[in-house]
């Protein structure tokens, strides 16, 4: 088994790469390639307990991942998401890997919200707004970059100070991408006449108003995976033309910007155009005008996870990269 920690993946895993990592992942989902239950979780005191299998007969893996969410943790210094992978032979049961789980979490949920605006995004985006800055945002803010050349992208948070500092960060850790990084005060102001718009919050009310949303601009939601949670105003339901999923099985299951929408007639589940690997396997249609609203809406599925890790486990292999724990 070897042991990889953050700074190894990024010698061998890129953004581009769980990009396409992410695609494959639906893809195989929905082929009906993969066995991923949902998602359990344990809800403590100060965050959520989330245990995450997968398995691929094809791929002969398994998987699992140990995510904990405890939105508290900036104060002290820690990711709000924190946890590991397991990857395992499908043929022994025996662990290959033990991955960062916080860093494969963090790139491949940025991979979702990439591959969601690489298949479905205006060709000639321009504009792109971040609202949350916590430990995923950096990643997500990258994904938008890579899926689309943007001249601008407005970053916006309930703090502003802390907006403030991630912006500066983010100028300087992506600047090779040459896009302006700004700082709003207002999610509001942040959206309007964005193309690209990614939510990456645990907020449990809507952080900006859909009347802001521009003709035209995809929607990442990233943020809600409990009821409780719901960071996408409802009223863009009746605005946008297609509502895609990671997998809408799990998103009824378990998201509240879906589920209490449709608890309070404001959504019916007939407005769910589908997976995204359904279209990808050209099952649904995608965009087809320019002045179509979208909204993708993804839970975080395992076979992300499954498909991420097994990149980056024969990527360090092939590198000799990572700390060997036992022959």
């Amino acid at each position: 088994m070897i042991l990889l920690n953050k700074e190894d993946i990024k010698k061998v895993f890129n953004i581009r790469d769980a990009i396409e990592a992410a695609k494959k992942s639906y893809k195989l989902f929905s082929e009906g390639g993969c066995d991923v239950p949902l998602r359990t979780i344990v809800t403590g005191d100060k965050g959520d307990f989330c245990f995450m299998p997968s398995y691929s007969k094809d791929m002969e893996t398994a998987a699992m991942k140990v995510v904990n969410v405890f939105p508290e943790n900036q104060g002290k210094g820690l990711p709000g998401s924190i946890g590991q992978v397991l990857l395992i032979d499908g043929n022994t049961g025996e662990i290959r890997a033990l991955i960062d789980g916080t860093y494969v979490t963090a790139i491949r949920t940025a991979a979702s919200s990439g591959s969601a605006f690489d298949l479905f995004g205006i060709r000639d985006a321009g504009i792109g707004a971040l609202i949350g800055t916590g430990s995923q945002a950096m990643l997500q803010l990258e994904a938008m970059l890579t899926a689309r050349p943007l001249n601008e992208v407005r970053v916006a948070a309930r703090n502003f100070d802390k907006t403030k500092k991630f912006v500066e960060k983010a100028k300087l850790e992506l600047a090779s991408y040459g896009a302006k990084i700004l700082a709003y005060e207002s999610a509001d102001d942040a959206v309007k006449g964005a193309d690209l718009v990614t939510l990456v919050t645990v907020s449990k009310t809507p952080v900006c108003r859909a009347e802001n949303f521009k003709p035209g601009c995809t929607i990442s939601a990233v943020g809600s995976y409990t009821y409780d949670m719901q960071e996408l105003d409802p009223a863009v339901f009746a605005k946008c033309s297609k509502i895609y999923c990671d997998s809408c099985e799990a998103v009824l299951a378990e998201s509240g910007d879906i589920r209490r929408p449709l608890d309070e007639g404001l959504l019916i589940k007939d407005q769910l155009t589908g997976d995204i690997g359904d279209f990808i396997l050209g099952k649904i249609q995608g965009r087809e005008r320019d002045d179509e609203i979208i909204v993708f809406k993804n839970v975080g599925i395992g076979v992300l996870d499954l498909v991420a890790a097994s990149e980056i486990y024969n990527k360090a292999l092939n590198a000799n990269i990572g700390l060997k724990w036992s022959e």
